[in-house]
């Protein structure tokens, strides 16, 4: 079985930026996204710039069976991960009670159902490779998010598993590696319908700056990956100050919300 990088919301924002750092050291693809098209332009950019052609699988990760298609598919054509990227996510900016119930369990479903299935699917192939996992997480993962409750929750999740995970599976030899970035101006914030005040500019990182701090800090074996220094300083921060007074300051400057980015389609 041939090894690959397995990177999820590979379409857009950091997730394609992730797929164009690890194919420029080395490694061979499969890029995943519900939006083929994206996914083939990106593969034939790859390919065009003398690396092996990324595999495309195009998947809604929010359905049940996703991850089994996909692993049927790897195995089909004699691939297996030994990385896995769970980049894939969305957010949406409001009150949970005023907000779709359908697309709040969907986000659900992606940011915290796919991711962990699809960081517990291939274990044994990461294993074998002594390769590891990274998650995309958040700034947003350090404290609750009124305003984007839901979102902040499940990148709560995404850090708290990859954490313990990444505990769990150093005697296999595999890496896990919680990536939490600030703001990156991507598609997200169009899906989530969040606004930036002129202050998160300071923080602010391009999705290639982003995607290479998670890729080194993978290759370190880092349990948790900040990126950029202003967010390091406001994630210090706030393990100083009481949740409610965080809480109230988010209320306040509506649409900061310690913002966060990944591709907004899965």
């Amino acid at each position: 079985m041939k090894p690959v990088v397995l990177i999820t919301g590979a379409s857009a924002g950091i997730g394609t930026e992730l797929a164009r750092v690890f194919a420029a050291h080395g490694h061979d693809l499969v890029l995943v996204a519900r939006r083929e098209d994206r996914l083939n332009a990106l593969a034939d950019e790859i390919a065009a710039g003398g690396r092996p052609r990324p595999v495309v699988l195009a998947a809604d990760l929010e359905r049940r069976d996703a991850v089994a298609n996909l692993a049927a598919a790897l195995a089909a054509q004699g691939l297996e991960p030994a990385i896995v990227v769970n980049n894939a996510g969305f957010g949406l900016s409001g009150g949970a009670a005023m907000l779709d119930r359908n697309e709040q369990l969907g986000m659900i479903d992606l940011n915290i159902r796919a991711l962990t299935e699809l960081s517990l699917a291939f274990v044994d192939s990461l294993a074998r490779h002594r390769g590891g996992i990274l998650n995309v997480a958040s700034v947003a993962a350090f404290l609750p998010g009124p305003g984007m409750a839901v979102y902040y929750a499940s990148k709560a999740y995404v850090l708290s598993f990859s954490e313990a995970l990444h505990q769990e599976l150093a005697p296999r030899g595999i890496r896990v590696t919680a990536l939490c970035p600030g703001p990156v101006m991507t598609e997200f914030q169009a899906r989530s319908k969040m606004t930036l005040p002129s202050a998160a500019r300071a923080v602010e990182l391009p999705a290639l700056q982003v995607a290479q701090i998670g890729y080194d800090a993978l290759a370190r074996g880092k349990r948790v990956a900040v990126a950029g220094f202003g967010n390091k300083f406001i994630v210090l921060l706030m393990r100083f100050l009481p949740h409610a007074v965080l809480m109230r300051a988010l209320d306040q400057r509506n649409g900061w919300r310690a913002a966060t980015s990944e591709d907004e389609t899965p």
